[in-house]
């Protein structure tokens, strides 16, 4: 359990202490800075943090899962030991703790990446206004904010989130002892979970039918998606903002061959397996997966896991796409299989999502879509005439069912049809 803490710092310099005034029309609104004489109330984790693996800038913040689960979504606890089945998900390996300080002056600092963010959105703006509004945008004496880029928005994302059937059957994948969130508004005609946060990471090719996409995270589900910047009825889409300030280079990969099949990247600390799985497998046989080569000394180590999504989606190379380097999403310092059909794997990660009714809740995992994320989309709407799109673009964060038949999703899952494998491919991680 967190303790917050209630500290009071005096406010040295007075430009941190300055009011903020409304940035240009169409931008969003800065939270004031305190005006009064007393200085703003700070809020830190009381919570030691682990130091980062040994490593450059990049700083992989953990999941925040904490619990154990089976295929059904059932919680494990304790968490399995060592050569029982489900051993060596995300909640069994301790990283880096999500730890942030409230600043008292509407931003909050991640005490990790030691970014700093607007903690309460404004309105939301379409591309072009989240763009142009950044360069206008002032909050707490600072004018140097930015759209974070998709590794840096990600770095928030909270997998003790839920996703229920409504917003009150729901908790946000964000901290919001810390962030101010806000579901959709049903009653403007948005779904509960329309709460889409767009980032300054462009596809490079386009998703749909030749949409110009941007990616962003849902903190209402739990999701990386490549966004339409325009809405199927052609109007423009609007999105949830929230600015940053920091480097930007920091979470920039430093990828070194290794030349024993390892790859290491000197940004995180991490080293990975230059090589995939070879063969896709259901979620349980990807975590048996890892054991079996910890119990051959793979690649003379013994201390692999499955990554968790932050981990995995850390190594996402989103200059790449299928369409456009004729590659996966990664480096080409790694190896990546090609699946019969031209496309590449999705990966599985270590980290469960709690997404969907509460009787099959848990029984989906997180995975990274290194290729085209497909969905099957009914065009035109009503006419039972599917087409196999690239819905949400190469670097997408999805789920899919830990274990089942993939057959028994002809036309895919959800809004878009997200295409169900199951039996993904596996990149191992130690570090």
């Amino acid at each position: 359990m967190r303790l917050l803490l209630t500290l009071s710092l005096v406010l040295g310099l007075a430009s941190t202490a300055m009011a903020c005034g409304d940035g240009e029309e169409g931008a969003p609104t800065a939270t004031p800075a305190a005006t009064e004489e007393a200085s703003p109330e700070v809020r830190v984790t009381a919570e030691a943090t682990p130091s980062p693996s040994a490593g450059g800038d990049y700083v992989v913040v953990d999941t925040g899962q904490a619990t154990c689960y089976e295929n059904d979504g059932n919680a494990i606890s304790p968490c399995p030991s060592p050569g029982e089945s489900f051993f060596g998900q995300d909640a069994q390996y301790e990283g880096t703790k999500l730890s942030y300080q409230d600043n008292g002056d509407g931003t909050v600092t991640d005490l990790n990446t030691g970014l700093m963010w607007q903690k309460t959105p404004g309105v939301n703006l379409t591309w072009n206004e989240a763009v142009v509004g950044a360069e206008a945008f002032e909050l707490a004496g600072y004018d140097d904010w930015r759209l974070p880029t998709i590794k840096e928005l990600y770095s928030l994302i909270d997998f003790s989130g839920v996703t229920g059937m409504s917003a009150g059957d729901s908790t946000p994948y964000i901290d919001t002892d810390y962030f101010d969130f806000e579901y959709g508004d049903t009653s403007a005609g948005e779904r509960f979970i329309d709460a889409q946060y767009v980032s300054s990471t462009n596809y490079v090719w386009a998703t749909m039918d030749g949409d110009d996409t941007v990616f962003g995270v849902n903190f209402a589900d739990g999701r990386i998606k490549g966004y339409g910047k325009e809405m199927p009825d052609g109007s423009v889409k609007r999105f949830e903002v929230r600015y940053v300030r920091g480097n930007a280079d920091d979470s920039v990969n430093d990828f070194e061959d290794n030349g024993d099949g390892t790859v290491s990247d000197n940004a995180t600390g991490l080293m990975w397996s230059q090589a995939d799985s070879g063969e896709g497998m259901d979620w349980e046989d990807a975590l048996a997966w890892v054991e079996q080569r910890n119990a051959e000394n793979y690649l003379g180590y013994n201390d692999w896991r499955l990554p968790n999504a932050k981990e995995l989606q850390s190594i996402v190379d989103y200059t790449r796409a299928p369409d456009v380097s004729g590659s996966a999403a990664i480096d080409p310092i790694f190896e990546v299989t090609q699946l019969d059909d031209g496309e590449y794997p999705y990966f599985w990660t270590g980290t469960t999502h709690l997404d969907g009714p509460e009787d099959i809740r848990g029984s989906t995992a997180v995975y990274i879509a290194f290729g085209r994320a497909l969905g099957y989309m009914e065009m035109p709407p009503g006419s039972g005439n599917y087409e196999l799109l690239d819905v949400h673009g190469a670097g997408a964060q999805r789920s899919d069912p830990k274990n089942g038949n993939p057959d028994d999703y002809p036309y895919g899952r959800g809004p878009q049809g997200d295409v169900i494998r199951i039996f993904n491919y596996v990149r191992a991680v130690r570090g």
